[in-house]
């Protein structure tokens, strides 16, 4: 059997602790209808007996604390929330204790915010993670020894695993259902929970809102010029006489503020401008295109998946549903 230990932190997500625990113990069932002995042994692990979350107005009991839980095959480290560094000083108890786990041949996942309880151990130091899209410039700033993929839903390498934002932690659960049974389990599960089992990326959910929380002020007028001028052709030239500073300078100073490249920057400005179109207007592809300063459509649907991580007319479909647009 299978010990999966679900920490609950203070400060944690209720469902992002209710939901793996359901997940787990429905596995369990559809086990046992075929016959077969439960392969999971789930808990509830805290730093006490009970622990109150959403200011009080829920409490969870634990099953066990850190200090009589045994060793786990598998952890969950459910999202945590409001100011994240206070969040993480509320559970400093958990790191040391998430690191002997691992060190003794644990597994560790961290469901959406989670990610920033796991980084603190620096088990993820020089490998990759993934948490909401929203708090992907936060991350950095507190962990740069990390590689964040911000635009995966799941990440996994040497026994450590992290999923995206909100409720894309589902397909991290399906994923370690199957890997921990088969693919025939995940499946019924993801049929029983309604999931899309082959999801991969949070791209297309994810709002650019530039990464503006740095100390360069001089990289922030840059940004905000180039967000001012979306249909322009902009270029690394013309923004380096622009501001009088070198281009190499400026390249290196804008990637070292932004984690973006200038160009990168520029196409997800851009890309962002169109997708907000795309949700609620009615021009076509093209026109919108055209509205964001590109005039090769070929480019256009590259840099836009490659982004958004669909095409245009995909996304189109998929979050404007008052326009049919024709697949040309």
């Amino acid at each position: 059997m299978k010990n999966v230990w679900i920490l609950v932190p203070e400060t944690a997500v209720s469902a992002a602790i209710v939901d793996p625990r359901y997940m787990f113990t429905a596995v369990n069932e559809f086990i046992k209808s075929s016959g077969q002995p439960p392969l999971f042994n789930v808990q509830l692990v805290g730093l006490t007996k009970e622990v109150k979350l959403s200011d009080g107005l829920i409490s969870i009991h634990t099953d066990a604390t850190l200090k009589t839980a045994k060793q786990a095959d598998l952890i969950i480290v459910p999202a945590i929330s409001g100011n994240l560094a206070n969040a993480i000083k509320l559970n400093q108890e958990f790191l040391p204790w998430i690191t002997q786990q691992y060190k003794n041949g644990a597994e560790v996942a961290s469901l959406c915010l989670g990610a920033f309880l796991l980084a603190s151990t620096g088990l993820l130091d020089g490998k990759t993670c993934s948490t909401h899209w929203l708090y992907v410039n936060e991350f950095r700033g507190m962990f740069p020894e990390v590689t964040l993929v911000d635009n995966k839903i799941i990440t996994e390498q040497n026994g450590l695993y992290s999923s995206g934002g909100a409720n894309s932690y589902w397909n991290l659960l399906l994923y370690l259902v199957e890997k921990y049974t088969n693919r025939e389990m995940a499946i019924l599960a993801s049929k029983f929970f309604v999931l899309d089992i082959s999801r991969d990326s949070q791209s297309p959910f994810s709002i650019f809102k530039g990464q503006k929380i740095h100390d360069d002020p001089e990289i922030v007028k840059v940004q905000e010029f180039i967000e001012g001028h979306v249909p322009d052709k902009i270029s690394i030239d013309q923004l380096s006489e622009e501001f009088g500073i070198g281009r190499r300078t400026l390249e290196r100073r804008f990637k070292k503020a932004t984690s973006n490249t200038v160009v990168e920057y520029i196409q997800r400005v851009k890309i962002e401008a169109s997708k907000k179109q795309l949700e609620s207007g009615r021009k076509t592809v093209n026109e919108v295109m055209y509205d964001v300063g590109y005039t090769d459509s070929k480019a256009f649907r590259d840099v836009f998946k490659k982004v958004a991580g669909l095409s245009p007319v995909d996304y189109r479909n998929k979050f404007n549903r008052e326009v049919v647009l024709p697949r040309t």
